[in-house]
């Protein structure tokens, strides 16, 4: 079997959270205080969107579990979006 050389084989992990976040003080804050936690994390925030969408990026897997007890710690409601 021939491989093309050309193809990306890694794989990239992407969540996205429901979140309570309203203000980009505090979509920053989460995002440095995560990026703290998990360096490796491409983290963003789209306030503009219904959900106020957190989105987590990683080229390893992503500790679901983690972000939703960071925000349960500092009072902020972050839920998985199943999808």
């Amino acid at each position: 079997m021939k491989v093309n050389p050309y193809v990306n084989t890694t794989s990239t992990a992407v969540e996205i959270f429901k979140t309570n976040v309203t203000h980009n003080q505090l979509a920053n804050k989460i995002i440095a205080d995560l990026n703290q936690l998990y360096p490796n994390y491409n983290i963003n925030f789209d306030l503009e969107d219904c959900d106020k969408v957190l989105r987590i990026e990683s080229d390893n897997s992503i500790h679901i579990s983690r972000i939703i007890d960071y925000g349960n710690s500092n009072n902020v409601q972050i839920e998985l979006i199943d999808y």
